[in-house]
């Protein structure tokens, strides 16, 4: 795939059952990418499918919850990024959800479209690199949301620091092993890997 692909004209879907927010997040995004908006999480189970790339997920709808939305794409088998835009304070809770980033409203339109670039730059990454992205973003995110006695409290936390830790050290190895082996073909004219 060729770079410029990969940062623009994404498939993003916006829900939201607030009519006026998802309309105005879709009007932010459509200058740069294909929206589709949904206002019930029913709908948007009926919208997503696998040209999705990103969806804005709205955390408190009331026919079907966006917890609940989001367990249903996941277990569907459809792996668009999943982006919770909430009103609501996080708690320990999303550490066990399998959203991509958390964003508490109000947000601006630079934030939706920098986290669209974000995500896509992101789906160019093996999984384990995608996991230690949302695992370092609901630690982040807990972290801005709780004070010091509270996260240490917490076993949730605990968990995602360790997590995040072996990931980390998964992810150094593995640059390692990336930097050696360029290194090894950088030795060799017209490999393609060279500075120069």
């Amino acid at each position: 795939m060729q770079e410029s692909d990969e940062t623009e004209g994404a498939t993003v879907l916006v829900v939201d059952d607030e009519q006026d927010i998802a309309d105005l997040y879709s009007a932010w995004l459509v200058t740069a990418h294909d929206v589709r908006t949904a206002h019930s999480g029913t709908e948007a189970l009926q919208v997503v499918d696998g040209s999705v790339d990103v969806v804005f997920l709205d955390r408190q709808m009331p026919d079907m919850s966006g917890d609940e939305v989001l367990d249903t794409i996941a277990e569907q088998g459809i792996d668009p990024a999943v982006v919770m835009v909430t009103a609501v304070d996080p708690d320990f809770d999303i550490i066990e959800m399998p959203f991509d980033e958390y964003l508490t409203k109000p947000v601006s339109r630079e934030d939706l479209l920098e986290t669209v670039s974000e995500m896509l730059v992101r789906t160019t990454y093996d999984d384990q690199i995608q996991e230690y992205f949302a695992v370092a973003s609901k630690k982040a995110t807990l972290e801005s949301q709780k004070n010091t006695s509270q996260l240490e409290a917490s076993d949730e936390y605990r968990t995602v620091s360790e997590r995040l830790e072996e990931l980390r050290q998964t992810a150094d190895s593995t640059a390692a092993e990336i930097d050696d082996f360029e290194a090894m073909f950088q030795q060799f004219p017209g490999s393609g890997l060279s500075s120069g």
